[in-house]
């Protein structure tokens, strides 16, 4: 078998089918368009040519078919030239950006000067196919990954998983003060944290201690917020979901307690909704609000209309764009583990595309949809299965080594321990809007539903494969139960019988595999759509000032829009095709069926904000919740175009300047860790660290935490 080397110095098999998808991509940019006959054609002769040595290098190849090209077909060779001047300028140089990506890569992910080469190889871990696929943009870490991996040999401590989810916090103000140093330690390391209050006692209920009642579960709110705020000021990434379940007595404050914007500012919040709930909403019947104090004995039970609590969810939501919904009897409903008893989350993370067990955590990466799309703005474009496949396997392998070494990187033992006996991973995917117009198929139609039910379907299946093959060289993970996970609705719905025979036969690497994060940074980075979400705009207004200080406008194309209107010498948005629909002018409906369909073959959750206009009403949200509840989503919120919350949030920040703010939050923070302090002199309040005093003060050998710099 004649042998490549590639240019990095690896062998590889000759692969003719990678010279037939080259010339047929320099083709589709040329008048004539794309003849098989000859891309098969070039193939072949390469290989005859070469069949006889032992190895031939990549550059003989390509200089043979741009030869090849010259004879046959002139104005591909062109086109064929120019695409490996701009590869060999990429290897060298990186990718072409705008101020707005070099931002990006240049303040958050780059580390000192290293180069782009360097960057690419520090954050693959050495991994040359996801390498490749990272300069390809097919593939992309989370940011944590990529501002974090390969820190530990310069002695930065960083995790490289984006998500954690805390223990639900007990009833007890042990618990609720630990609950806020797990909290801070996490945020040292990079990481955004989940949280549910739903065991907190609500206000009013009896405490056994100086006080006779307590001020309730959301009261508590305001700590973690708290803390959130000053983590993330101090220059370290802060970000906190709280939920409380729908049936919680406290369950109208925490609706209504972001409507004043000087609380909870640090933490999103989301309301978990119950089937019973949503059945009684419907059915317009009374449902009952319960605690029970195990500490005293107490009940308490109030019964409310459902559709009154539901009606104030919408109606804030409309308003201020919180709570959004979580469908906990999906979540809990709807992965690999739901047959496990032993098996329960506590969360999900701050985006909500994570569902997590107490301490749980996870690394992620995206797969650009979009860049495997053969034959692009063509009449011939298809999705190019084998290849996606290849890299659903891929990226399995690569986020088990980045689990592998995040192993010791955990900010807490109880997280080590968690990542140690569940494995989970996350990989996902972005550029679904971008896939659909080089396909030119509208985002919501039923031709769109109908391709993500075959992605989906690979997607599940190949990631499902790896995680076998991975398990049987490795081990399933340890608390693998095979016949709870063989039990698994959302396996046995999704599962082909020659990937159940594997897991049978080897188990699971992994109790879980995929999910869709909103990608916000690493999508912009590369410049594709986000996550699953439609494009926002076709087009928006960019200032610029001139050299005499006046200010000049000019229209700048969303990319995808840029690139389709160029290849088909398209100057107005006015003459686009119908399959370019936007947040604006996309149907709610059609957006939530999407999701619904990538949910069948997500095993975790899907990050997701319905963006729609100001004119949207009140009742719709309504209408919208139901319907996502109907079509089996595990969470979504709303973002409604010139809601209130917009206006606030501008009004707000020019009552106190940054300095007060922070200034006021030190200082409530500082009350809370000196009494701590006090208890204990020699363990930090902020990660349990070891205090080291030094000086006639102390500082936190761990975390750098110092009562002399509050």
């Amino acid at each position: 078998m004649l042998k490549v080397e590639k240019r990095n110095g690896m062998i590889v098999d000759f692969d003719g089918k990678k010279i037939i998808n080259a010339v047929c991509k320099a083709m589709v940019e040329t008048e004539e368009g794309i003849d098989e006959g000859i891309a098969n054609k070039i193939a072949q002769e390469a290989y005859e040519t070469f069949k006889d040595l032992d190895i031939v290098h990549i550059e003989k190849i390509q200089d043979f078919v741009e030869v090849q090209l010259m004879k046959l077909r002139p104005d591909v060779a062109k086109k064929y030239i120019l695409y490996r001047e701009e590869r060999a300028r990429l290897r060298k140089h990186g990718w072409d950006m705008t101020d707005l990506q070099r931002d990006i890569y240049e303040k958050k992910y780059r580390f000192e000067n290293e180069s782009f080469d360097e960057f690419l190889t520090r954050v693959s871990g050495g991994n040359n196919y996801i390498k490749k696929a990272i300069k390809d943009k097919k593939f992309m870490p989370a940011g944590r990954i990529l501002a974090g991996r390969g820190m530990d040999k310069y002695g930065k401590k960083m995790t490289l998983s984006n998500c954690y989810v805390m223990p639900k916090v007990e009833d007890n103000i042990e618990s609720i003060f630990d609950t806020a140093k797990y909290m801070a330690r996490t945020y040292s390391y990079g990481g955004g944290v989940g949280l549910t209050l739903s065991k907190l006692r609500p206000k009013g209920a009896k405490v056994n201690n100086a006080a006779s009642t307590t001020t309730g579960a959301v009261s508590f709110m305001e700590l973690y917020s708290l803390v959130t705020g000053l983590i993330g000021m101090r220059g370290r990434r802060g970000a906190l979901m709280l939920n409380l379940d729908c049936n919680h007595p406290d369950i109208e404050d925490f609706i209504n307690v972001k409507n004043d914007l000087s609380k909870v500012r640090f933490a999103n919040i989301s309301v978990n909704v119950t089937n019973e709930f949503m059945e009684a909403v419907v059915d317009d019947k009374e449902y009952e609000l319960y605690f029970y104090v195990e500490a005293t004995g107490e009940e308490i039970r109030r019964r409310i209309r459902a559709k009154d609590l539901f009606r104030k969810i919408a109606k804030n939501n409309w308003n201020m764009a919180e709570p959004g919904m979580l469908f906990i009897d999906r979540i809990n409903s709807w992965h690999l583990m739901s047959e496990d008893d032993t098996f329960e989350f506590a969360g999900v993370n701050p985006c909500a595309e994570e569902t997590l067990p107490p301490f749980g955590s996870c690394n992620l990466s995206s797969i650009n949809l979009s860049e495997f799309v053969k034959n692009p703005f063509t009449a011939k474009a298809e999705f190019d299965y084998a290849r996606f496949k290849e890299m659903v396997r891929e990226g399995v392998i690569f986020l088990n080594e980045v689990l592998d070494e995040n192993m010791n990187l955990h900010p807490l033992p109880q997280q080590r321990e968690m990542a140690r006996e569940l494995r989970q991973i996350g990989l996902g995917l972005m550029g679904v809007a971008d896939m659909f117009i080089k396909m030119g198929i509208r985002y919501g139609s039923q031709e769109s539903l109908d391709l993500i039910h075959k992605i989906g379907r690979v997607l599940v299946n190949e990631a499902l494969r790896q995680s076998a093959l991975l398990a049987k060289e490795h081990g399933p993970f340890p608390r693998y139960r095979k016949e709870a996970v063989l039990k698994s609705p959302f396996l046995l719905s999704n599962a082909d019988e020659d990937v159940l025979d594997l897991i049978e036969k080897y188990g699971l690497r992994n109790s879980q595999l995929l999910t869709i994060a909103p990608t916000g940074s690493i999508s912009t980075l590369i410049g594709c759509s986000n996550g699953l979400e439609p494009i926002f705009q076709i087009s928006y207004t960019r200032k610029s000032e001139s050299l005499h200080h006046e200010d000049t406008y000019y229209k700048v194309f969303t990319p995808i829009v840029k690139e389709y209107m160029d290849r088909h010498g398209i100057s107005r948005e006015e003459d686009l095709p119908d399959f370019f629909v936007t947040t604006s002018n996309l149907n709610y409906r059609e957006r939530i069926d999407i999701q619904a369909a990538w949910q069948q073959y997500i095993d975790a959750s899907i990050s997701s904000t319905v963006n729609v206009p100001n004119e949207f009403t009140v009742e719709e949200v309504e209408d919208l919740y139901i319907y996502a509840w109907e079509k089996g989503l595990k969470g979504i919120t709303i973002y409604r175009d010139g809601c209130a919350r917009e206006g606030i949030l501008i009004t707000d920040k020019s009552k106190l300047s940054k300095l007060e703010r922070i200034e006021r939050l030190r200082k409530e923070l500082d009350e809370l860790l000196v009494e701590q302090l006090k208890e204990d002199p020699d363990t930090c309040p902020m990660c349990g660290g070891k205090l080291i005093h030094s000086g006639g003060c102390s500082e936190c050998q761990d975390c750098g935490y110092s009562p002399c710099s509050i």
